[in-house]
């Protein structure tokens, strides 16, 4: 019996696509046309939402940023049309003794504040980190002055260290030591200001450090008591290499604010005596709306930015090697 010829079918998407009326095709088209529609609308609805911060961002930053940069390359007294003078501010920069100075006040304090608010507040977290009566309070007191602006620490302490009327001199008379200058002395203002500073700083570092400590994993120091290790030796190799990533935090957090001090510096000393307390801030402030030199003060501020542009790359570039090490020291 002769065998009959298969019958020839169509792969299943041919079959599919051949048995679709063209109702269905249209459907479908309808169906994309409104989807694509509501995509448009919720983009449309999301850009009215956002639109109000770009704007603020453009405007109070990415604008100013930009128009500062160009202002650095001109000669502007904020008056008068501006004349272009290509890199002549930054060279005057380098030849400056008053901007020299700036800088070499704002390295002091740097070097003198951050390590100092460190290790007072890793002490304090310290201490305050165990279960004793008014802990909280203790804390909370510690904290208090960090949330206080500089510029009411810089009236507060103005009044305190006044070197004719203010309670600092009174309680140094009554201890038989003679009167001081403080903020008006060039050999104590700059060290006044880190303690000042200081006062509010260190609280700061407190609650950061107290947050770590309490993420200490138990473990660990358990197993370093059970092989003999004393308080000296948990702090230095358990302790200390937990707090790793804390402290790259707080280095880079601190110099940043110390770089950029000016509130107290303007409101206590304004810059002197004798230019002791220039910092690089208040000399841009004052090159630009004292001196009326707007681009000069404008190079002055994209030098500090760079400063802080490398030491945010440079903390960068830690963490990323940061974490095989730092996991390695805690095992």
């Amino acid at each position: 019996m002769p065998r009959l010829p298969a019958p020839l079918t169509l792969p299943p998407e041919h079959a599919a696509s051949a048995a679709a009326s063209p109702s269905d095709d249209a459907t479908a088209d309808r169906r994309r046309r409104a989807l694509r529609r509501r995509r448009r609308t919720e983009s449309a609805t999301a850009w009215a939402f956002v639109a109000p911060s770009v704007a603020v961002i453009l405007g109070l930053a990415i604008l100013p940023v930009v128009w500062s940069l160009l202002l650095s390359f001109q000669a502007d007294d904020l008056v008068t049309p501006s004349r272009w003078v290509g890199l002549d501010n930054y060279r005057a920069l380098r030849q400056d003794p008053h901007f020299s100075q700036a800088v070499g006040n704002t390295l002091k304090y740097t070097a003198m504040y951050v390590p100092l608010s460190m290790v007072l507040g890793l002490g304090l977290a310290l201490a305050l980190n165990r279960r004793i009566r008014f802990v909280g309070l203790y804390r909370t007191l510690f904290f208090v002055p960090f949330v206080i602006s500089a510029t009411a620490q810089g009236v507060l302490f103005s009044f305190i260290l006044d070197p004719q009327f203010g309670a600092a001199n009174s309680l140094l008379h009554h201890l038989g030591i003679s009167p001081q200058g403080f903020l008006t002395d060039p050999g104590q203002a700059l060290f006044v200001l880190v303690a000042i500073s200081l006062w509010s700083g260190t609280g700061f570092c407190l609650v950061v450090y107290l947050a770590a400590l309490q993420d200490v994993p138990p473990s660990l120091i358990e197993a370093a008591r059970l092989d003999g290790a004393g308080h000296r030796h948990l702090l230095r190799h358990v302790v200390l290499p937990t707090l790793a990533p804390v402290n790259l935090f707080l280095v880079v957090w601190q110099l940043i604010e110390s770089l950029q001090v000016f509130d107290l510096v303007y409101v206590t000393t304004k810059g002197g005596p004798l230019g002791s307390t220039t910092v690089v801030v208040y000399f841009v402030w004052q090159q630009a709306f004292q001196n009326f030199t707007a681009g000069y003060g404008a190079a002055a501020a994209y030098v500090l930015a760079v400063a802080l542009f490398v030491i945010a790359a440079g903390a960068r570039a830690l963490r990323r090697r940061a974490p095989g090490g730092q996991e390695g020291a805690a095992r």
